[in-house]
This record gives C-alpha cells, structure tokens and sequence, in this order.
C-alpha cells in the first residue's frame, strides 16, 4: 500500500481546522513558520517547496495532537500513576489535592482573573529557585499580534503577564530559547499546548530536561483573533486600530462570572480606553463560541490532565457571588502540592478542601459540550466519511435531539461567523456582521426555548 503523502496530510489537517497551532511543529523544523490564516487563527505553514526530513517529519508527526491524539491516559498515567498519595478520576484525571480558593497574599487575587493561583505558583517556583525562567503569555502593544508567549525570569516580569488571554499564541520561539538557554523552565498553557508539549518531552531530551513543571489552564474553548476585534469593534475600535485588551476586568458590584473588558486603541486619531461590561456586548455568550478555534471541538481534555496543576475558575453559586473570585486547583506534582499545604499553614492562601464532584460540578457546562457531546459531533463526521483525530469518546448519535440541535446550531455559529466577519471589515461596517449573523442568533435561541419546552415537559 502506497504511504500518504506527509504534506497532503498535514494540508488536509489545516484545511480541516484540526491543528492548534501551538507552534511545536515549527520549533521542530526551521522550515515550517506560524501564520495568521484569514481568520485570525493560528496555522503551521509547511510547503512542498520547504522539504522536510524523515526526522522532522516523524517528530512533527509524533507532537501532533492532530496525529497522535489519543495519549493523554498514556502520559498522564506514565507521570501520574506512581506518585505518593495519588487518586483517579475519570472525569480529571490523576490528582493528589483537590481545592477551591484564593490568594490571599499580595494583590495575586487582585490583578488575576479570579483567585491568583497561576501567577502567585509561579511566582513560587521561581523565587524558591526551582525554576530560572517562566514561559508565558505577555501583552505586546503590537496591534498586529497582541499577545506571545514570552519567558520571564523575574517576579516583576511574571507579574507583568497576569490575567487569562482570550487570544491565539504560539510557543515556537519560546521553546527554542529554551533549547538554547540551559536553565529549569516551568510554562503555563491550555490543555492543546501541554499535551503537545509532554509529547515533544518524550522525543527531545533537551526540552524534557529544561521543563521542569507544567501548569494548565482549564478552557472552554480557544479563540481566533477576531473575538478581540469583535469586542473592541463595539467599544469604537476598529479591526487594525487595537493595541492592548484585558479581557476579564473584574467589577466589585457584581459576581465573578459578570466581569467586564478593557480596551485601548485609536479611535479618529486619538488614544482611548474604554470599559464595558462583557454581558453588554455582542459575542460576550461564551456558549454561543463565537470566533472559536474549530480544534477545540475535537478534543475531550476538559482539566488539563497532562498538566502538573490544573487550575481554572470556580463557577460555583457559592463562590461567583465573590466578585474578586476563586480557583479550581487540581494538584498532581509533590513538589507543589507541598508548596500549597505550607502555604496553607502559613495563611498565604484561603481554600477549601473539596472533593472531585465539586470539582467536576464546577465545570459541568464544559463536561457537557467537550465531553458528552463530542461524541454527536464525531458521528456527524463518520457519517460525512470527514476524517477527525482519534479521542477517548467514541462517535455515537445518543444524545437527546434537542442537545443535536443545538449542536448543530454551534457548528453552523463557528464555520460562518468568521467569513461574515472579514466581510464587515472589508465593509468597514460592524452592524453588517450583526445582521448577517441574526438568523443563526435566532435558530441558538429557538432550539434553547425548545430544550426548555421539552425539559417542563418531561418534569411534569
């Protein structure tokens, strides 16, 4: 049988928007560079013109979540399974502390997202010299790429990156001063990237000698560069004219789940800054996934169980009513699992010890979309004869006809909003892009008002 065509493949992945663009493929060839494609969303640009060897071909094939999916019970139970103390979860993988709570030292809580824990971990590591240098995700002021991945080695520059990024970044350069800098690294990434990156650790002894620790986000989904644009479009900021966004600004009259963004930019030539509340704006429903990375339905990694800690929001009554907020924290390292319980002792922090329904409630939405009801949106693409990345969940069409409705409705939302989109900016006309996108608004909150019908139904 005659083998596949390595570029045809791998062009066949970017077309189908499987590929995260985390940017291990270029840190394994000089000849593969990330790009922007039109909408906004990172890709591996390789060429039949740039010829790849068998061995970048092999590694690149190997780091890939788009070939090479189905590792994360492999990895984590490789790391995982033999360590002190350590339980198992299907649902968050292995763990030995599970915790909801806050920093309570410093301004951590104050300048993060919502309880302080990833910077305030790393700062720990750092300053208690287990680490040299953190890589992470940094403002840049460039309108045309507003976020990178950069390493600090400083407690000043790590706090500088606070806060969760809504953005696309990419870790190539990153990963290749970490190949050319000795040193003991900790990164913080999304699920995609610390997979990807426990991947290149298996087949690069320098990159598994540097990394020490890996610290991962919880996420719902990932998002192209136009969420950004959208969100700063109708604070007055066109596409183009952006330089800085936060996109979770907390407001102390309301709950942590209603935060706003800040943006700054230029608006008729002049610098401005605005605020508005993110439940105001168009695009703000995170269910609707509006500009969502279209790899982020293929995967069932909802905590991040490659990662050495997990960490995400605490989306909770009792704990969104506190507007500073709270984490999540799923320990697996000894190593931080001991920094946590001494600083516990030491009232650097405020938690509560929890049990993995909590943990697990806290995300339930999540669960719901990325791991239930993957497996409809697998079936879909066995039926279409559509090839998609092996997963854990195998494809079914069990689910509840108004959960494949809405589904279906998700699909439609974000293969077509970014093609409206790039129309409105060629229009130079944002209310274009609304209007163009109302019959897909009215069908998601149609099949919504008809999953309420039949649940009254069925309590009755």
């Amino acid at each position: 049988m005659k083998m596949p065509n390595f570029y045809e493949v791998y062009q066949d992945q970017v077309e189908e928007q499987y590929d995260f663009g985390t940017g291990v493929s270029a840190y394994c060839s000089d000849k593969i560079e990330m790009k922007f494609n039109d909408f906004g969303e990172y890709f591996s640009s390789v060429s039949n013109s740039n010829v790849l060897s068998k061995d970048e071909i092999d590694k690149i094939t190997y780091t890939s979540l788009v070939t090479n999916s189905n590792n994360i019970d492999r990895i984590s139970k490789t790391i995982f399974s033999e360590l002190p103390n350590v339980k198992f979860n299907e649902k968050i993988g292995y763990y030995s502390d599970l915790y909801i709570g806050y920093v309570k030292e410093g301004e951590f809580r104050k300048n993060g997202s919502s309880g302080g824990f990833a910077t305030w971990i790393l700062k720990e590591l750092l300053t208690r010299n287990l680490i040299d240098g953190v890589v992470h995700v940094t403002a840049t002021n460039d309108p045309k790429k507003l976020f990178k991945y950069t390493i600090s080695r400083t407690e000043e520059e790590l706090l500088a990156g606070a806060k969760t990024k809504y953005y696309p970044v990419e870790i190539s350069e990153a990963l290749k001063t970490i190949r050319d800098t000795p040193g003991k690294y900790a990164v913080i990434g999304l699920p995609s990237f610390i997979m990807e990156l426990r991947l290149l650790c298996e087949v690069d002894p320098t990159i598994n000698e540097r990394i020490k620790y890996m610290v991962g986000l919880v996420c719902g989904h990932q998002k192209s560069t136009r969420f950004s644009e959208l969100l700063a479009w109708q604070c007055g900021i066109k596409p183009g004219k952006l330089n800085f966004i936060d996109f979770r600004k907390k407001m102390s009259d309301s709950p942590a789940s209603s935060y706003a963004i800040e943006v700054k930019g230029e608006k008729d030539g002049q610098e401005i800054s605005v605020t508005r509340r993110m439940k105001d704006l168009y695009g703000g429903d995170w269910g609707r996934g509006i500009f969502k990375v279209r790899a982020s339905d293929f995967t069932d990694d909802v905590m991040n169980e490659a990662a050495d800690i997990t960490l995400g929001d605490a989306w909770l009554p009792e704990y969104t009513k506190d507007s500073n907020g709270n984490n999540i924290i799923i320990v697996r390292n000894p190593e931080i699992a001991k920094i946590i319980r001494e600083s516990i002792g030491d009232e650097k922090l405020v938690v509560d010890v929890v049990d993995s329904d909590k943990i697990i409630q806290s995300q339930i939405s999540h669960y719901r979309h990325t791991q239930d009801e993957l497996a409809y949106r697998l079936y879909k693409n066995k039926q279409k004869r559509i090839w998609f990345p092996e997963q854990r969940i195998q494809p079914s069409k069990s689910i509840p006809i108004s959960r494949k409705m809405i589904q279906d409705i998700r699909e439609k939302i974000c293969l077509q909003a970014p093609g409206y989109f790039n129309k409105a900016i060629e229009k130079d006309n944002l209310d274009y892009f609304i209007k163009k996108m109302s019959h897909l608004d009215n069908s998601y909150r149609l099949v919504y008002k008809i999953e309420r019908g039949i649940n009254r139904i069925s309590k009755a």
